[in-house]
């Protein structure tokens, strides 16, 4: 038989596609491996966010070919989509697919043999409006399935090269995302997680909308957890939020972009929201659900970034009462705006901006958890052990990652735990005396 084997980079939304593509290959009598050598066919599903992105998948690509010379290499993806002239040129490159043809595999190769010039098979960004429901199931996770319901971005930011990489919005229908979610409870996983490019804007030309498809997800039997991915926050409106505040399902967890505090610098970004706004979104979430966990995306060293808009962007998060931050340096991304703006901050600048947000990121997250010490909550316990395998790790619906002691038959399961003390950035747990709690869900956080 046959082995394929996957590098997945970069969002959720390519891990569920990355699944999907798994599954075809299965469908054809292929066996899933993780060990290079033995793999005949490898896939590399790409990402281009960033440079590093960018950087990561050349390095990926070099050391797969190092490795298994004589493997069929495959690379997909954003970066694929967005240079595939230039991953030709990688030695080791058999097949470029762009966005809209890494679901066509089959259809495009007919056998998996080293070829002398690479096969590129890319569609301009302007006919990528095929929608590809995939999701995570059968996939390495085993607990949460990240289900793809949109796909592209109708949005402009600056900065941001993915609308050329994804294409236009576009959803999956409700009725279609039901049978799915329902396939995958039917398979035992206890949380969805809904992703795409731009979640918020799911529904919006199908006559349809995400709270629409949230009431009823809502509904569905055996769903014992919803959980949203990032959204923007001039689309989470209050509906949304008041769903989640009075819903057993959907986790009270919101990761959303912010990317700058600072005003000026989002009018460059050419972001649809003021720093008011997103003020108003953090607050009025707690108001509902004082216990939710707030993310936060931030970008520092975007050009003209001065050292005054930085000190902006960093007030506004040390007031903001959020959980935790992801905080990214400005990369240039070919054919954006921002990639020919002045006021370039130094890469030395960025980094220190970065190390400067970071830190108080971690404070926030610690004093986040510190919060909860003495309480019980609900985790949700995943296949992800220390190095030693003596301790195991899971999540809480407001996604708080909790370290328990190691009892592999309780993977996959959800479980009460009482909160006793904070490692690092992760919640210390016990499990709860009584094994009758232990099984019992709790959804307090």
């Amino acid at each position: 038989m046959k082995r394929v084997g996957f590098y997945t980079l970069g969002c959720k939304v390519n891990y569920a596609e990355s699944a999907c593509i798994a599954a075809m290959f299965q469908q054809h009598d292929f066996e899933l491996t993780s060990e290079p050598g033995e793999a005949d066919v490898w896939i590399i599903n790409t990402c281009s966010v960033t440079e590093n992105a960018d950087r990561e998948c050349r390095q990926l690509i070099r050391r797969i070919h190092r490795k298994a010379p004589d493997a069929f290499v495959i690379v997909t993806g954003c970066y694929a989509q967005l240079q595939p002239e230039r991953v030709a040129s990688l030695e080791g490159v058999d097949a470029v697919l762009g966005s809209r043809e890494k679901s066509e595999i089959f259809e495009l190769i007919s056998e998996f043999k080293r070829r002398d010039v690479p096969l590129i098979a890319v569609s301009p960004h302007n006919q990528l409006d095929h929608f590809w429901l995939a999701d995570s199931s059968g996939f390495g996770e085993r607990t949460r399935a990240f289900l793809k319901i949109q796909d592209g971005c109708d949005y402009n930011c600056s900065f941001c090269v993915i609308p050329q990489a994804r294409g236009t919005s576009r959803s999956e229908p409700v009725d279609n995302v039901i049978i799915r979610a329902r396939s995958l409870i039917e398979r035992g996983y206890k949380e969805i997680v809904l992703t795409g490019v731009n979640v918020g804007d799911y529904g919006r030309k199908i006559g349809g909308s995400l709270y629409d498809l949230l009431c009823k997800l809502d509904e569905l039997e055996g769903l014992q957890r919803l959980r949203i991915s990032s959204i923007e926050p001039n689309l989470l409106t209050d509906e949304i939020i008041k769903l989640v505040a009075h819903s057993e399902k959907i986790c009270p967890h919101f990761h959303i972009p912010l990317q700058s505090g600072s005003d000026t610098v989002l009018a460059r970004m050419r972001r649809r929201y003021k720093s008011v706004l997103y003020r108003d979104r953090v607050e009025t979430i707690l108001s509902y659900i004082p216990h939710a966990g707030i993310g936060v995306d931030v970008i520092v060293g975007f050009p003209g970034e001065t050292e005054r808009e930085f000190e902006e962007t960093y007030r506004f998060l040390s007031d903001l009462p959020v959980s935790y931050f992801h905080v990214f340096s400005y990369s240039v991304r070919q054919n954006t705006p921002a990639a020919s703006m002045g006021g370039v901050v130094s890469p030395q600048e960025r980094e220190r901006r970065s190390r400067t947000l970071r830190a108080l990121g971690v404070m926030k997250r610690r004093r986040w958890i510190a919060r909860y010490i003495g309480d019980q909550v609900s985790v949700l316990l995943e296949g992800d052990y220390t190095d030693d395998g003596a301790f195991m790790h899971g999540f809480t619906p407001n996604y708080m990652r909790v370290r328990l002691p190691a009892q592999r038959k309780l993977e996959n399961e959800i479980v009460t735990a009482r909160i006793v003390g904070l490692l690092g950035d992760v919640a210390q747990g016990t499990f709860c005396p009584s094994e009758d709690e232990v099984l019992i869900p709790q959804v307090n956080l």
